[in-house]
Order: C-alpha cells, then structure tokens, then sequence
C-alpha cells in the first residue's frame, strides 16, 4: 500500500549521484537545501523560516517513507500542520501579559512539563510503530519524533531551550540515518547539531538582551 501512495514521486526518489558508495536522489538534495535555509532564518528569528519549513518537511516525508522511518514520515506531516501556526505566532503571537512574543527562557515549571510530555509521547509513539507499520528501528524512530514535538512548541513560542531539544534529536537523528544509509541527510543533521549550538548561543544572547527591556 505505501509503494502504491509514493508510486508517483518515484521520478524524484530516482537517484542523481553517488555519496560514500550510496544513490542520493534529487529529493533528498533538494530537501537538503531548504532545511538548512530554514534553520538560519530560525537563528535570525525570521519568520520566512516557517514556508520553508513546509516545503522541506513534505520532501522528508516523501524521502522517510520510502526508507521505511515511519515515525519520521508522520513527524514531518505534523510539522507541516504545526508550521502554519509557528509563522502566525511569530507573526502574531503574544505573550500572557499581552506584549508581543520575544525570544525568552522557559521557567522550571514549563521545563518540567516538556520532560514529561517526552517521556509520555516516546513509549507512546514507539508502541504505535510496534504494532501499525513495519518498522525495524520502533524505538529508535519513536525517540527523536516524540523530541521534535516538544522541541517545535518551544520554537513557536520563541522558548531558548528548543534549541538544546533540537541538538539532542539532531544527534541520536545522526545515529539512526547511519544506519538508513541516508548519508546526504547524515550531513545535514550534523549540521543542523552545530547550528543548534550556535542558535542557543545567538538566542541566548536575544533572552539576555530582551529581559532588561522587558522589565522596564
């Protein structure tokens, strides 16, 4: 059933060279593009992140479905949903106090929370791939989906600590595209590690800058 739904975009999953012994397909390389384009306009806290964003998560899709990563495949169908209301919370979004929404540290209380949503939605979600696809990988597919869904709330609200989130996924995200053989996609979530430093660091800075404004 699944090679029937991606029966059509057979023509972008045809590969277009070889990296360490492995086809690379013009969707991967494509995808490829836009997702580092999105992560440094998040690092600039530009709200054209969040279009991109669409258009690179429904290439991944494409691209985890046909690698079986089924966990990954819904996760960016859940970001392409969820990156509509990202764009208008920065566009739009407020704080409780009515102010405009800014870079800001999450307090104890929301970190809390956040590790409890992660450790209900990992066991949660490796569950649903045991026993309604064929994943070979469950448990290890479940982990940086159930983090992706923490770490993109705390991006749309502009929470500094989306970005340690994102480094812990990118990395165990690393390890499970090894063994996928992905390897452009290897590349690009080592990359996307090292921009989740730097963007802790830039929006740590914004936090700092923000907090003396906003107390006056």
């Amino acid at each position: 059933m699944m090679d029937a739904w991606l029966a059509p975009f057979r023509p972008l999953l045809a590969p277009v060279f070889v990296a360490w012994g492995v086809p690379v397909t013009l969707l991967e390389v494509v995808a490829f593009v836009l997702a580092l384009a999105m992560v440094g306009l998040n690092m600039r806290v530009n709200a054209w992140a969040w279009p991109l964003a669409i258009l690179s998560s429904a290439l991944y899709a494409l691209l985890f479905a046909d690698s079986r990563l089924y966990g990954e495949a819904g996760l960016q169908l859940f970001f392409i949903a969820v990156a509509g209301w990202g764009w208008w919370q920065w566009l739009r979004g407020r704080l409780p106090d009515g102010a405009a929404l800014r870079v800001r540290h999450l307090g104890p209380r929301g970190r809390r929370r956040a590790l409890l949503a992660f450790a209900a939605a990992w066991p949660a979600l490796a569950a649903l791939l045991m026993h309604a696809t064929d994943s070979d990988v469950p448990w290890w597919d479940a982990f940086p989906t159930a983090g992706s869904l923490v770490g993109q709330w705390l991006l749309g609200r502009q929470y500094v600590e989306n970005w340690p989130v994102w480094l812990v996924v990118n990395l165990v995200s690393v390890a499970l595209f090894v063994h996928k053989g992905l390897w452009l996609t290897v590349l690009l979530y080592l990359l996307f590690s090292v921009l989740s430093v730097l963007g802790w660091r830039v929006w740590r800075r914004h936090a700092d800058a923000a907090a003396p404004a906003a107390a006056r």
